[in-house]
């Protein structure tokens, strides 16, 4: 689990051994209740521990050495389920195993696992982090697939532009697919004009590295076919509409859907489920030279749409217009796409809540409940069809950019189903693919958004 481009670093899980120190996970109830290790609770009751979320105890024992943990799940055990992160930070290093918890050991592995990454390429790395014994009843690989998957997410979008552009985008494609032994074919420069791209030709033909469309596929013929499309905008100036720079900042994270497909086709490849798997990411730059695509364009699509350019820094729904076209023409089981489309989404749910847009109400409900299942938060919102008029154009059948700024996830999702064919089970994730501040299971910088869910929703209508 550890395809070409995803950062090698130790594990932060050890196998059982008898060495590993007892962490008690507790709440300030369970203190005041007892029932667990007498020398632990006396040494938090002499210590004044209230088990506040989050705050770690180290208990000694009676030779003066390290003897375990107490970590603080709240008053009552209300925290955030995966505040077993913070374990990962604050533990010293060694190998430790959960004694007491009102929280399963798998989601305080899975919150651990996730918590001690750390982005260091471009930094001397610090020692090796405490590691934790994965509970006996919790599902192991299961635990490892998700982690490695998050932090090739991580991994990808963390990495600079310099680094990352669409050369060094189809490089990582290519170990992935390597790595499982994928089919990939690359559609490059003037090429994607012959062969039916031209919004993607038209949005990174500026760029000193030529715009692509990347496809891998993978899996069994004849199996159910899931088809993930990912925006991989390696960096997003806003094109001649150009952003100011307080905007431009993050935007090496403007492939954040490319990252998150390519995390979720690892996930479904190294489970080897029984799918006929098909991934597609146009990668692109939106950059600026007098190649441009210029404010007041009509671009074709290759569906056959006409666009009118109304404001270059909406480039992602284009590239995502023709892949999402390309990806029907195979007829899919379920398409999904990924993308970090509006600041819209985020004015609405903010950073950590990312929107869905699906017409299939068996498919929502089934993403709905595997968020809350396998704590991946996600939030449908509307593909509100009176919203539909305000994506068409003057002088063209429609605009990339509505005037009047209301709505702007939806309008730009209904942009997006003009490009899906009717009877297509689609769903469409508008994320962010960054968490802007620290928490327990995340760190600042690029982040792994709905792939544990929908990893959740397609192994269990295909198991293997």
């Amino acid at each position: 689990m550890a395809p070409h481009h995803h950062i090698e670093r130790p594990s932060p899980f050890a196998f059982m051994s008898s060495e590993a120190l007892p962490i008690w996970a507790v709440s300030r109830a369970d203190i005041e209740r007892g029932g667990f290790d007498e020398t632990a609770l006396a040494w938090a009751r002499n210590a004044g521990f209230t088990a506040a979320e989050g705050t770690l105890l180290l208990t000694p024992g009676r030779d003066g050495k390290l003897a375990g943990a107490l970590f603080g799940l709240g008053e009552n055990g209300d925290c955030h389920p995966l505040i077993g992160g913070r374990l990962a930070r604050t533990l010293p290093a060694g190998d430790w195993r959960i004694e007491k918890s009102s929280i399963p050991g798998a989601v305080m592995a899975l919150a651990f696992g996730m918590g001690a990454y750390r982005f260091e390429n471009y930094k001397k790395p610090r020692p090796q982090g405490p590691r934790l014994v994965i509970p006996a009843d919790a599902d192991a690989k299961a635990i490892a697939r998700s982690v490695a998957a998050v932090g090739l997410a991580r991994d990808l979008v963390n990495t600079p532009a310099n680094d990352m552009g669409p050369d060094a985008l189809e490089q990582a494609f290519q170990g992935l697919a390597t790595h499982y032994k994928a089919k990939v074919t690359v559609v490059a420069g003037d090429e994607l004009i012959s062969k039916g791209f031209p919004m993607i030709h038209a949005v990174g033909r500026a760029a000193d590295q030529q715009p692509r469309l990347l496809e891998m596929r993978w899996g069994r013929a004849g199996a159910p076919k899931i088809t993930l499309v990912g925006k991989g905008v390696c960096f997003d100036t806003g094109g001649l509409d150009i952003k100011p720079p307080a905007s431009m900042l993050n935007m090496k994270k403007d492939m954040g859907g490319a990252a998150n497909v390519m995390a979720l086709a690892m996930m479904i490849m190294d489970a080897g489920l029984p799918v006929d798997l098909r991934v597609l990411i146009p990668a692109v730059e939106n950059s600026i030279s007098a190649q441009s695509f210029r404010p007041g364009d009509v671009l074709s699509s290759r569906k056959g749409l006409t666009v009118q350019i109304d404001n270059t820094d909406a480039e992602g729904r284009l590239v995502l217009a023709d892949a999402l076209t390309y990806a029907c023409e195979d007829k899919p089981d379920l398409l999904i796409d990924m993308a970090t489309l509006t600041g819209a989404a985020r004015v609405a749910l903010g950073p950590d809540l990312p929107p869905f847009y699906t017409d299939d109400e068996t498919l929502a409900g089934d993403i709905a409940t595997a968020s809350v299942d396998v704590i991946d938060p996600l939030w449908r919102m509307p593909l509100y069809k009176p919203y539909e008029a305000d994506v068409k154009a003057r002088i063209a059948d429609l605009t990339n950019a509505p005037a009047g700024g209301f709505a702007g996830s939806i309008t730009a999702a209904l942009f997006l189903k003009r490009f899906v064919e009717p009877d297509t089970r689609w769903a469409h994730f508008d994320i962010f693919g960054w968490s802007p501040k620290d928490r327990p299971h995340a760190p600042i910088g690029g982040e792994a958004q709905a792939i544990r869910a929908l990893f959740s929703v397609i192994s269990q209508r295909h198991s293997a």
